[in-house]
C-alpha cells in the first residue's frame, strides 16, 4: 500500500479546500461536517472517518466554521483493495468514530515516519494504513467505548490541542490548575490513557512541527527554535536530533533532495 501524501490539522470549509486525486483518500473529521448520504444532506457531529475509493468526495463545514481534519492519500494495490473488501468498509460513505485514539495516533506515527525514512518505511506504512483500516472495521461492527480512564474526555481534548497548537507554552500546572487536580494524578491519568507522557508529547508535537518548517520554509534554524517555543537553539537542536536521527540542517537538505 503506497502512501502518497500525509496532511495533519487541515483546516477548510469543504471538500473544495484540498486537491483531491484519482487515488484513494482518507479523511479523520475531527469537527462537526455534512455529507451528502443518499441525496440528503446530514450532518456529523462527532469524529467521522471517510475512505473515498478515488471518487471526488463533496463535504463541508457546519455553518460556515472551519473543518478540521487529518488526511492520507494512499494508493492500494490489488491484494489492498481485496484487503479492504474483506473488512467489509464502505468506500465513500461517512463512519462515525466512538473512540479515534487507535486511529489518530497511528496517524501522527506515520506522518513522523514519513519525516524520517529508514530501511522499512514501505513495510510500516503499508502495515499502519491497515492497522487504521482494521480499527474503522472494528468500529463498525462492534460497540467500543472510551478507556476505562477518568476523566479522559478531557484529557483526549487536551491532546489533540498539543498537538494542533505546538508552538503553544505548554505547562501542566496550568492544565492542572483548569481540570482541579494535582499534578502526580494529572500525569498518572494522562500516561494511563495514551502510554505515552505529557510532557512527551509536547516535544513530538514541536518536533514533527518543526520538521514541517525545515521542509516547507527558509527560516533559521534558530528561528523555527523560537516559533515551537525554545529559548535555547542548541536545546532544541539536541531534542531534534534524538527524535530525528540527524540535525534540522541535515534534516532540511534531506528534504530537499527527496523532493529533486
Amino acid at each position: 500500500m503506497k502512501i502518497n501524501k500525509i496532511i495533519l490539522n487541515c483546516r477548510g470549509s469543504s471538500s473544495s479546500d484540498i486537491a483531491i486525486t484519482s487515488c484513494f483518500s482518507l479523511f479523520l473529521f475531527r469537527s462537526p461536517v455534512v455529507f451528502r448520504v443518499n441525496g440528503l444532506s446530514k450532518t456529523f457531529s462527532g469524529t467521522t472517518a471517510f475512505i473515498s475509493g478515488g471518487n471526488t468526495p463533496h463535504f463541508r463545514s457546519v455553518n460556515r466554521t472551519t473543518l478540521k481534519y487529518e488526511y492520507i492519500n494512499f494508493s492500494p494495490s490489488t491484494a489492498d483493495r481485496q484487503y479492504i473488501l474483506s473488512l467489509n468498509i464502505p468506500l465513500d460513505t461517512p463512519v462515525e468514530i466512538n473512540n479515534d485514539f487507535v486511529i489518530a495516533n497511528t496517524i501522527k506515527s506515520m506522518k513522523a515516519k514519513s519525516l524520517n525514512r529508514g530501511k522499512h518505511y514501505e513495510e510500516f506504512m503499508s502495515l499502519s494504513m491497515r492497522i487504521i483500516l482494521m480499527t474503522i472495521s472494528e468500529m463498525l461492527f462492534s460497540d467500543t467505548d472510551f478507556p476505562d480512564v477518568p476523566r479522559y474526555a478531557e484529557l483526549k481534548k487536551i491532546r489533540q490541542d498539543i498537538f494542533d497548537n505546538p508552538m503553544r507554552e505548554w505547562t501542566a500546572d496550568d492544565i492542572c490548575y483548569e481540570m482541579d487536580i494535582s499534578r502526580a494524578y494529572f500525569h498518572r491519568i494522562y500516561y494511563s490513557a495514551f502510554g505515552t507522557t505529557y510532557r512527551q508529547d509536547v516535544i513530538s508535537s514541536r518536533i514533527l512541527y518543526a520538521s514541517e518548517m525545515l521542509k516547507n520554509t527558509n527560516f533559521s534554524v534558530s528561528k523555527i527554535a523560537e516559533i515551537c517555543g525554545y529559548d535555547s537553539p542548541s536545546y532544541f537542536m539536541k531534542q531534534f536530533r534524538q527524535h530525528m536521527n540527524c540535525t534540522p540542517s541535515d534534516y532540511r537538505k534531506k528534504a530537499k533532495n527527496e523532493e529533486q
